[in-house]
């Protein structure tokens, strides 16, 4: 039997200003129910302690003076009922006497009246004289004779006597905590608006645009207000918003791409075919050559396109082993120097005598200058030169090739790498090619440890610069 559909409520989620407030109003209650336990703690343990104790130093110097009283009377009855001379028996000595009749400088137990709270008890613990309100909690002290304890000096605890004027200071007390939390709570909640307001608004903000981008809005930005941290997780996800844009715009261009350079010798390739089938064209020699050219086009772009994806997810093979670049250099070169004969390109190499020996993938480093040399010829003008400079640095082997005019704008530099980019305004087939050779070059620079960079070349057309670890 299956179970009925039953819509549960989903739980209540509290934003981040309701718990930061829910916490700092929590904080500031712990922090006045504490301030009130310590306050009350330290009363009573503390200053009633004080007072106490000083009723038991005023008590001390009477103890010996009662026990001489009665030895010679024989009995508390000369006390009893009789305060002139009980207070007589209480009077400071003379040495202390000067000091309590000064007024600037009095005895600390006479200031708390311990004198008052004072009474005197019988072997029994029954009253005689003194303080009447005698109560269990009463701190007592024993009177001895003759190693014989004839009496009690009790001292009544100082919050036993003000307990009739306590519950007005009670409540006095009570009143102005509240008052003073009324106060705490009201200004946490102004501190917990303006933490709300300060820093919690501009994360709100990120985590609004945050929500936008994920559901591909990738032109959000965030304004940025503050030098913190907040501050910089704005400028973090800009950046990142930047970059979301940039991929998705240069992914477009790549499909877009992708899409041309496939459809172009697939079209010139139909065209030619119908032509042929239709009897407008022969099928002779030329239209053969045609043909051959335009599938030689359409496969050479799908095997970068396959190389491109499989350094994307880092599946392409590399075999390191030692090679001399001298003769890859030279073997690259042999293969354009019928097309730089043809475009009257005046090519020059300058190799040092000593083998540049590195260890490297000979057929990928044969594949990338013949990249190279490609984009030379191919874009420079007709009569131009072409420079090819080896050397040796440290570690490394450094190769630069440096062709005539035309130029690269300095804007383009940073793209040539791109796939698909062609410094040409145009994406005429003139030059030929798709784009794709220098990102490979990059990519198998970046396999063998090293690296390729672009910059405007002294002859007035481009230099490329490879880098490459002698030891891969």
């Amino acid at each position: 039997m299956s179970r009925p559909f039953t819509d549960k409520p989903e739980p209540m989620k509290l934003s981040i200003s309701t718990k930061l407030f829910i916490a700092i109003l929590a904080s500031v209650l712990l922090v006045i129910l504490s301030m009130g336990l310590a306050t009350s703690w330290s009363f009573g343990r503390g200053f009633l302690g004080y007072l106490n104790e000083q009723a038991l130093e005023r008590m001390a110097p009477v103890l010996p003076r009662l026990a001489s009283a009665y030895e010679r009377e024989g009995s508390w009855e000369f006390l009893r009922n009789k305060p002139d001379r009980w207070f007589e028996v209480m009077r400071p000595e003379p040495e202390d006497e000067v000091r309590t009749r000064d007024l600037k400088n009095p005895l600390p137990s006479d200031l708390t009246g311990a004198l008052f709270r004072i009474a005197l008890l019988d072997q029994h613990k029954k009253r005689v004289t003194g303080y009447p309100s005698i109560g269990d909690d009463a701190l007592l002290r024993p009177i001895d004779v003759s190693g014989k304890t004839v009496g009690w000096l009790a001292v009544t605890p100082f919050q036993s006597v003000t307990e009739a004027g306590g519950e007005r200071f009670q409540q006095y007390q009570l009143r102005t905590s509240l008052a003073v939390g009324v106060l705490s709570l009201l200004l946490a909640m102004l501190i917990a608006w303006w933490i709300a307001r300060t820093l919690l608004d501009p994360v709100k903000r990120v985590a609004a645009a945050t929500h936008r981008l994920a559901q591909g809005e990738y032109s959000n930005r965030v304004a940025v207000s503050s030098n913190d941290e907040v501050g910089q997780l704005a400028r973090d996800f800009n950046q990142l918003a930047f970059t979301l844009e940039r991929n998705e715009t240069m992914r477009r261009e790549f499909m877009a791409d992708v899409s041309h350079e496939l459809r172009t010798p697939l079209s010139i390739l139909r065209g030619e075919l119908e032509a042929i089938e239709d009897g407008v064209r022969s099928l002779d020699h030329a239209s053969m050559k045609s043909l051959q050219a335009e599938v030689g086009m359409l496969s050479k772009l799908v095997d970068d396109l396959y190389e491109l994806s499989l350094a994307d997810v880092g599946a392409l093979t590399y075999r390191k082993s030692e090679c001399v670049l001298n003769d890859v250099l030279k073997e690259s070169l042999a293969m354009f120097q019928e097309r730089c004969n043809a475009a009257q390109l005046h090519i020059d190499m300058e190799l040092p005598a000593q083998p540049l020996v590195l260890e490297a993938d000979a057929k990928r480093l044969q594949q990338l200058f013949s990249n190279l040399l490609e984009n030379a010829v191919r874009y420079t003008d007709p009569g131009g030169r072409v420079e090819i400079r080896a050397s040796q640095e440290d570690d490394a082997v450094c190769v630069s090739i440096m062709d005539s005019a035309p130029g690269v704008d300095p804007q383009q530099l940073p793209r040539l790498f791109e796939r698909f980019y062609r410094g040409e305004a145009s994406r005429n087939r003139a030059s030929g090619g798709a784009g794709l050779g220098l990102a490979i070059c990059h990519s198998i620079a970046l396999a063998h440890g090293g690296s390729l960079t672009a910059d405007h070349s002294p002859l007035g057309g481009l230099w490329l610069n490879l880098r490459l670890p002698r030891k891969g």
